[in-house]
């Protein structure tokens, strides 16, 4: 009876073992995170292929939405449906800094000093909410040099979200950093694999052609999807446990 004692309470346990809760991973961001328009096609957001990656556990709500900054996603009234239905133990991604740049766009633009407090009031809000903020650098544009290599293309944005992420003790990804070391990796012509980029006829979306380096195509977007999922297996998140169909 002692010997079969351990045996009983390790069955009682496993049996009683409660699966993890079920949690939403929020998506703030800009187009090169939004899902696209059938007529976009083959314009791709790393945000649409990241959906595939998780367990039954996790539901994505991808929020992002094109030509959004930090400061129009709030005047818009897109951040209130999402802060008013996030709960304990969601995860929130923030990616904002393309269209902040953008001193041409009054709409957009944010200040350096704005972009760090809109980032800020993201942060605590969800904090509020006991959800879990991870912020994001913007990703890397198409653009080297000539002697080839990748360009800086975030005039110091990128900068602004880790000085956020490190005053507020945010968990931080540096995809602009990532993203530019897999462009550099595929090269100045190879690289026109993962972006926009079609010739005249070559898909009825785009009848003249296409030649954009900041949104990706299916290609691209799901290669950087596979960054932001590595940079979150190597943050050792319980989040991570959730993944599905990436090699350790």
């Amino acid at each position: 009876m002692k010997k079969i004692l351990p045996i009983i309470s390790i069955i009682l346990m496993t049996s009683f073992a409660l699966p993890p809760k079920k949690i939403t991973i929020w998506m703030i961001g800009d187009s090169t995170m939004a899902i696209k328009d059938p007529k976009a096609f083959p314009e791709t957001g790393w945000g649409m292929p990241f959906v595939q990656f998780w367990d039954s556990t996790v539901r994505v709500d991808n929020r992002a939405k094109n030509g959004r900054s930090s400061k129009s996603f709030t005047a818009e009234g897109l951040w209130k449906p999402v802060i008013g239905n996030m709960s304990e133990g969601d995860y929130l991604i923030i990616q904002f800094g393309h269209n902040d740049e953008s001193k041409d766009k009054g709409e957009r633009y944010s200040a350096p000093e704005e972009f760090k407090a809109n980032l800020t009031s993201y942060i605590t809000q969800a904090k509020s909410k006991k959800a879990i903020p991870i912020l994001i650098t913007p990703v890397g544009r198409r653009k080297f040099d000539e002697t080839g290599k990748v360009r800086d293309t975030h005039l110091g944005y990128s900068d602004l979200v880790k000085q956020v992420a490190k005053e507020q003790n945010t968990l931080l990804i540096d995809l602009d950093k990532k993203s530019q070391e897999l462009l550099q990796q595929f090269g100045k012509e190879n690289s026109k694999w993962l972006f926009l980029q079609l010739n005249p006829g070559e898909h009825p979306n785009y009848p003249e052609g296409r030649n954009d380096n900041t949104h990706f195509n299916e290609l691209g977007a799901r290669l950087v999807a596979q960054l932001v999922l590595k940079e979150i297996r190597e943050m050792k998140l319980e989040l991570a446990d959730r993944v599905v169909m990436v090699k350790k």
